[in-house]
């Protein structure tokens, strides 16, 4: 297959993707998929993986690092806004519009784990994305506001507000971007936090999958922007396209991808994976595999197909460097 490096604007800022085309003989234009990163993560990770499989089985996919992060552009660096990212996605469809190898009228999104819920709100309300899938997917300000398993004390929630408030302030004063960071330092730490939390930080911290431009701190201004978005609140907007949503039967997340496919009234499945945690999903081939399976006969029913395509892909975290 071909991997391009594209850049494109989104509201403004310029962001920074890979676009990958099948190999092989086939008539164009394609059906295309847009593939969203986890928060903190960025295309050459998680995202570049699902792109590259799914480009291996004919669909024309993009990977894309969001706004204020990665490579892409917009000051300062480490922001998470959940609006713009919902933007960054649509943008990232308008992209895919202007390109001859993609069927305008035949356009999916896939979003992994915080751009689960991203893609979610943003396909609800724009009609141009025909199907919606998810792979171990959540909602962000649920998941700062009650915790990763849903039982967070709500004064951890209060006491970052108060620190992101007390950041705006000490910004507005001159005093510069105030940070705070996303996974410890050390393996003992991380273990301290809990499976979850060390699943994380063993992803995105270690030879497995960190990658330079991954981001290792947020800003606190982020904070509020987070807690008071809802990912899950157009849902009603969605069908009557379809969603496929995929979670780890072993997943402490697993209950925000419920909780959105209650709300979704058109067609709908929700697959687990037997064994695997949320980060499992990510990169491990024995939980990957059949989450790309379905992937591809759900996009292939709901997008259509493209002939002569062939995966050829080991699942490689490492080939996508």
């Amino acid at each position: 297959m071909v991997k391009t490096d594209v850049t494109f604007d989104s509201a403004g800022i310029p962001l920074a993707g890979h676009l990958y085309l099948p190999d092989g003989p086939s008539e164009w234009p394609r059906p295309a998929i847009v593939v969203g990163h986890p928060s903190s993560g960025v295309k050459e990770q998680t995202a570049g993986l699902y792109a590259r499989r799914l480009a291996g089985q004919g669909f024309v996919t993009l990977a894309f690092d969001a706004a204020y992060q990665g490579e892409s552009g917009g000051e300062p660096r480490g922001l998470e806004d959940p609006a713009h990212r919902v933007e960054d996605l649509k943008a990232a469809v308008s992209f895919l519009t202007t390109r001859d190898e993609v069927d305008a009228e035949r356009i999916g999104m896939l979003g992994v784990c915080a751009s689960g819920g991203f893609v979610l709100n943003a396909a609800s309300g724009d009609v141009r994305v025909k199907a919606v899938g998810t792979v171990s997917a959540v909602d962000l300000s649920r998941q700062f506001r009650l915790g990763a398993d849903g039982t967070q004390d709500p004064a951890v929630i209060r006491g970052m507000l108060g620190a992101a408030a007390s950041a705006r302030v000490t910004e507005a004063r001159g005093g510069g971007v105030r940070y705070f960071e996303i996974f410890p330092d050390t393996e003992e730490e991380a273990r301290r936090g809990g499976s979850h939390a060390y699943e994380g930080w063993e992803y995105y911290r270690t030879p497995r999958a960190a990658h330079p431009r991954s981001a290792r701190s947020l800003t606190w201004s982020s904070v509020d922007r987070i807690a008071a978005f809802d990912a899950f609140a157009p849902l009603a907007l969605l069908g009557p396209r379809p969603l496929l949503m995929i979670v780890g039967s072993d997943a402490v997340t697993s209950w925000m991808s419920v909780a959105a496919f209650q709300k979704v009234t058109g067609p709908k499945e929700l697959v687990r994976i037997d064994g695997a945690s949320h980060v499992d999903l990510y990169d491990r081939k024995e939980y990957v595999d059949p989450a790309v399976e379905r992937l591809t006969a759900f996009f292939t029913e709901h997008l259509g197909s493209s002939t002569g395509s062939r995966d050829e892909t080991t699942g490689d975290q490492a080939a996508l460097a």
